[in-house]
């Protein structure tokens, strides 16, 4: 018995020819490709959605010894008046805007010129004032320069202000200078005595010149020692303890 021919019948007409247009149907619609497939890739859902392009950040501007000098530069002048000299010292540092007219804009000091009729000191003033100019124009954190210059002593002695702020030698008084100037473009935060702590010392000063009188004329009495926290001759002996009526310090904790 002959068996059947179970082969289904399909012509070679109904095949695509190699290299020819193929249909592909999809779940949504058809495509038709009119190239040889030499590859293919599963389109997900994240390579159909557009990469976000993040925006450009700005390049900040920061302190180097490559900045070019501009032709005009901010500055503030400090003068200096001590019992050693006749002749006052002018203190000018001028500082450098970065990023102007941006949320990052700051001042930075670039350069420092110390001025005097009184040429005793010319030699290492002119030293001073071209090395801590080569510091700021380094960049980085230059405040440590206040506190390295504040703690010079002058092996003659040093002198009183007026305020009763003790000065150890003239480079420590160039020193607050640069520091006061530090405070006012922002580069050194200033300490500031909460509502309560004036309080406090404003009711111990009444409470010392009830019992000793008041100093007329003067920021602090005239019993008052040196403070070595904030170096001004306003330490008096309350209650046994010796207080500061300027800064608070207290031996007594």
């Amino acid at each position: 018995m002959a068996r059947a021919d179970m082969t289904p019948n399909i012509s070679k007409e109904a095949l695509p020819a190699q290299g020819s247009a193929t249909m592909i149907e999809t779940t949504d619609m058809t495509h038709k490709i009119t190239k040889k497939i030499v590859s293919y890739k599963v389109l997900t859902k994240e390579d159909a959605e557009p990469v976000k392009q993040e925006p450009e950040q700005p390049s900040l501007e920061s302190m180097n010894e490559n900045l070019t000098r501009p032709e005009v530069l901010l500055g503030s002048t400090y003068k200096i008046k001590t019992p050693q000299s006749e002749h006052a010292l002018y203190i000018t540092i001028n500082d450098m805007i970065l990023n102007q007219g941006t949320p990052h804009e700051e001042r930075r000091p670039y350069e420092i010129f110390i001025n005097s009729k009184n040429m005793e000191h010319f030699q290492w003033v002119l030293a001073l004032t071209r090395l801590i100019s080569a510091v700021f124009r380094k960049g980085g954190d230059a405040c440590f320069l206040v506190e390295e210059m504040k703690a010079v002593f002058d092996p003659h002695g040093g002198y009183f202000k007026k305020g009763g702020v003790f000065m150890p030698s003239l480079v420590a008084e160039i020193g607050y200078a640069i520091e006061s100037h530090l405070k006012h473009i922002g580069m050194i935060k200033p300490e500031k005595m909460t509502d309560h702590q004036k309080q406090f010392l404003d009711e111990k000063r009444k409470e010392f010149e009830a019992a000793h009188g008041e100093s007329e004329g003067q920021a602090f009495p005239e019993q008052a020692v040196l403070c070595s926290k904030c170096s001004t001759k306003a330490m008096v002996l309350m209650d046994g303890c010796m207080t500061c009526l300027n800064c608070g310090e207290s031996k007594c904790g």
